[in-house]
């Protein structure tokens, strides 16, 4: 890294203010220290989450580079990394966890105390700034990343090595959505072979879901989602049956394709209540729900009492349950196999300047990811 491993400058989307445009700054990446490594970014794609920071329904301190669906290659190590080399393909898991709090003792990673922690500084896992603006002031990152950017500064853990043959357009997005979807599937829901699934909202996650149901072996996969285009992409993803639930029940169609019980499991992926609801409403007694989306966090969820009872056994993932260094090179090589695509989930290739016209685009529903190419 330039600057005797201490400070180098680079192009970042940064976010300023709520409600406004990222503008394109130089910054200033750094330093590396010990068990850091930086990754110059290759590609990042449009996430949600990101777009409810623009928005101001997730708080994060600004100015900040947001971004947490990335992948590129390591331009540095820091002293003690092991396990990577300079030049490595990696995906970006912003999940990174200490390894010995209760929670990581108890194999729940995503509750560590220091990742919660440390969160809301939005600087490095260490709770200490890797980011700067030119003028020297702190600059924030989204979930221990900031991947809107040329290079970042991430905690090894943080940068996953996939094979060289993954494209890293595609690779990016393993990172988030399709680790969320796909895990909860694969991990999650414990799917049976020949179990009727259920899935609703057929965004990157959802389709992920789909597609994970199909490998671990389900026997039918209901899509739930209003949007015609996206229902033909559940369709090709692996879904039999197709819902439009502004006019089907979802929960009477699960029922009248398994002699009245319901589906087996039912994952949400789409974050509105009425989703949240269908979901209860629409798995079996003693079935499986697992809940992937989200709305606001003080925002309410009313259910049907009787909807919860009889055993449903109800989970909320928000990473499906990843184990980051394991799976993204296995859903890589499923990728490179062409048993689990990725290449329709990528539905616009853009600049880092055409970021705030990529967001526009997904808060229509027009895109399920654009992907930032650096070049």
């Amino acid at each position: 890294m330039p600057d005797g491993m201490q400070r180098m400058q680079a192009r970042a989307a940064v976010l300023r203010e709520v409600g406004r445009p990222m503008a394109i700054e130089r910054v200033r990446i750094g330093p590396v220290g010990p068990g850091d490594v930086l990754v110059e970014i290759k590609a990042a794609s449009l996430c949600h989450t990101d777009l409810e920071v623009i928005e101001g329904q997730l708080a994060l301190k600004l100015p900040a580079v947001l971004g947490h669906e990335a992948a590129g290659m390591v331009a540095a190590l820091g002293e003690g990394v092991t396990g990577l080399a300079v030049g490595d393909p990696v995906v970006l898991s912003w999940n990174p966890h200490c390894g010995h709090c209760f929670y990581c003792d108890a194999a729940q990673p995503i509750l560590c105390e220091q990742y919660l922690g440390n969160g809301p500084k939005a600087v490095h896992f260490d709770g200490r700034p890797r980011l700067a603006c030119d003028d020297g002031g702190v600059l924030h990152q989204l979930m221990y990343l900031g991947g809107f950017a040329e290079y970042c500064v991430v905690p090894a853990q943080s940068a996953v090595r996939v094979p060289a043959a993954m494209p890293l357009d595609r690779a990016c997005l393993l990172g988030c959505a399709v680790m969320t979807g796909f895990g909860a599937a694969t991990h999650i829901a414990q799917i049976a072979w020949g179990a009727t699934v259920m899935v609703i909202g057929a965004g990157a996650v959802g389709l992920a879901a789909i597609q994970g149901a199909r490998l671990a072996g389900a026997g039918s996969i209901i899509a739930v989602d209003p949007n015609p285009a996206r229902r033909d992409m559940a369709q090709r993803a692996g879904a039999a049956v197709l819902c439009d639930p502004t006019a089907q029940d979802a929960a009477a169609l699960a029922r009248s394709l398994t002699a009245g019980r319901g589906a087996d499991v039912v994952i949400e992926a789409a974050g509105v209540p009425a989703a949240f609801r269908a979901s209860v409403e629409a798995v079996r007694p003693g079935g499986q729900v697992v809940w992937l989306g989200k709305t606001g966090v003080n925002e309410p969820v009313e259910f049907r009492w009787g909807a919860l009872m009889q055993e449903k056994r109800i989970t909320r993932s928000s990473y499906g349950g990843a184990r980051p260094q394991q799976d993204f090179p296995a859903m890589s090589r499923a990728y490179l196999d062409g048993r689990l695509d990725l290449d329709s989930l990528v539905t616009a290739r853009i600049r880092l300047e055409e970021i705030n016209e990529g967001f526009a685009a997904l808060k229509r529903g027009e895109a399920i990811r654009s992907v930032i190419i650096f070049d």
